[in-house]
């Protein structure tokens, strides 16, 4: 149990936690006001993505050589490492729906929270821990200033604010899940 404890300061998780509670409750009041258009996903979005983004910093350890020279077997424990934040990520907003505010469907906040975690797991891999936030923030940007989209190719760069069943939405996040956590878990982060 020692060990857990130490990896999850070594990787700021704490950090991670408490940023995720500071922008859950920012979403949260501003979920409350009575003129917010209930079936808008821009708002579980933001939290989604912002739960992310605080957890990328704790995907570049203190000493990335250090981390290459252990004797422990790394892919299993950065593997885990995306797919526990990415539950907690996902957790935060159906959290926030139990205290009342309708956000999202879970299959909305499942496949957004998967492929951020991927988005930022593939981060990671291209450019370290420290910048690991830039691709989900740039995603993000894009689908808020992005027209509705009219094609395929559109439909999968707009995934995070696509409704649940569509088939480009779901493919997306898939594909950006399962590439960044491979990534991520083979390559580790980059120096």
């Amino acid at each position: 149990m020692r060990w857990l404890t130490l990896y999850a300061r070594s990787r700021q998780v704490p950090a991670s936690l408490a940023a995720l509670v500071i922008g859950v409750v920012a979403v949260w009041a501003l979920a409350r006001d009575e003129g917010a258009d209930p079936g808008d996903p821009r708002l579980p979005v933001l939290v989604l993505a912002t739960g992310a983004m605080a957890f990328s910093i704790g995907l570049g350890g203190q000493d990335l050589a250090l981390d290459r020279t252990a004797a422990i077997r790394w892919v299993p424990r950065r593997t885990a490492h995306v797919l526990l934040a990415g539950a907690v990520v996902a957790a935060a907003p159906l959290t926030l729906q139990t205290m009342g505010a309708s956000m999202a469907t879970t299959a909305f906040v499942v496949r957004d929270s998967a492929g951020l975690m991927g988005l930022v797991a593939l981060g990671a891999a291209l450019s370290g821990g420290q910048y690991a936030w830039t691709l989900p923030f740039a995603w993000l940007s894009f689908s808020f200033v992005a027209p509705p989209p009219t094609s395929a190719r559109m439909e999968a760069a707009m995934w995070l604010l696509l409704p649940p069943g569509t088939a480009a939405g779901t493919w997306t996040a898939l594909v950006l899940t399962v590439v960044g956590s491979a990534a991520y878990a083979v390559a580790g982060p980059r120096r």
